[in-house]
């Protein structure tokens, strides 16, 4: 059963130097396109299930007009969502205003997720973002008063940044007091402004001290790290991420997106023209078991909890201890067993995915 959408809007009023994901700049004739083949594709593969979480990621969807959100909407709200449902819907500050969040409460949205990186603005051209504190607050406060469920973004390691720095941006998130912070080490990935302006990454050592830096404070002021990246209050996880780390199933609409359904994980193309003009190529994997099982390993070692060998037993009829050798890593305190989990130790997560590759290579059989 597929509990789980993410559908993706790649349209934004301008372009972040560090972003590498699909986008294009907003373009209201290409939109509406856009939403008809949306519609279509739901139509096509959507099977009426109910939904536990749904998320309109992008690009940035808050940079759609008024009369674009509706029209989308009238597709989305094909969706049947449960009970208990969590719909996230991703913002720039720039975009918020009473109107637009009145049309995302009366349609069922109940999670915001707001890009804010840094308040610092001296970041501005480096990350060709618009940063205003003063309105940046202003927002935040706005969205507080028609939701409870709010995630905003943080981006550290930026160029020449100091630890200082770092810890006045956490100063006011943590002041803020919103339910969910996301936090992410900036990489220079190919196919960015940062990357062809041979921009450089800051030393291991100091993304290393401001990691932790990040991890003492947000836990010191009440918020909990339930995955690498991710601290919220309690009760306020973030259940469509958690589903993707548990390795469950979920569908993925729209250029770029993509889904994992039964064995076969699979992309749209990332072509905006080929998406609107119904030449969808979708580039498919149908996966063996033993891949399978080390994504199940890679995904739900993110989590602080680890790896559930219940859960891990149940799901493919084999002791985790079989399949990879353990021990080895136990024994050099790059893991731990328990009360029935494997999971990373807090002072060895900088270095997760290094300890995830390394079980992985221990694979024994399938």
């Amino acid at each position: 059963m597929i509990t789980s959408v993410y559908v993706h809007i790649p349209f934004c009023k301008n372009i972040c130097s560090y972003c590498d994901f699909c986008k294009n700049y907003y373009n209201e004739k290409i939109v509406y396109k856009y939403i008809d083949s949306l519609k279509k594709e739901i139509d096509e593969k959507y099977k009426n299930e109910k939904l536990k979480t749904l998320y309109i990621g992008g690009g940035t969807p808050s940079c759609l007009s008024n009369n674009d959100l509706i029209k989308l909407f009238k597709v989305l709200n094909k969706f049947k969502l449960d009970q208990d449902y969590e719909y996230t819907f991703e913002c720039n500050y720039e975009d918020i205003n009473d109107e637009f969040l009145k049309i995302l409460k009366s349609n069922g949205v109940n999670r915001l997720s707001i890009g804010i990186q840094t308040f610092n603005e001296k970041y501005k051209d480096i990350l060709g973002r618009n940063i205003n504190k003063k309105e940046m607050l202003k927002a935040i406060f706005l969205c507080k008063k028609y939701f409870d469920n709010i995630n905003v973004d943080l981006i550290y390691a930026l160029p020449n940044q100091k630890l200082k720095d770092l810890k006045k941006d956490l100063e006011t998130f943590v002041n803020l007091d919103i339910s969910h912070i996301s936090t992410y080490c900036l990489i220079i990935e190919d196919n960015t402004k940062l990357k062809i302006n041979n921009t450089l990454s800051l030393d291991d050592d100091i993304q290393n001290d401001m990691y932790y830096e990040i991890i003492d404070y947000l836990s010191n002021n009440g918020y909990e790290q339930y995955e690498i990246s991710n601290f919220s209050k309690k009760n306020f996880e973030s259940k469509h991420n958690l589903n993707y780390w548990d390795n469950n199933n979920y569908y993925g609409f729209g250029a770029g997106a993509s889904g994992f359904i039964k064995n076969i994980r699979y992309e749209n193309t990332k072509s905006i023209y080929n998406y609107i003009n119904n030449t969808n190529n979708v580039n498919e994997e149908n996966l063996s078991k033993e891949t399978l099982i080390k994504d199940e390993i890679m995904l739900n070692l993110r989590k602080v909890s680890g790896i559930n060998l219940e859960k891990f037993y149940k799901k493919y009829n084999k002791n985790l201890e079989k399949v990879f050798d353990i021990n080895n890593l136990i024994d050099l305190k790059l893991l731990v067993r328990k009360d029935n989990y494997i999971y990373i130790t807090r002072d060895k997560l900088f270095i997760s995915n290094e300890i995830i590759l390394k079980l992985i290579d221990t694979y024994l059989n399938d």
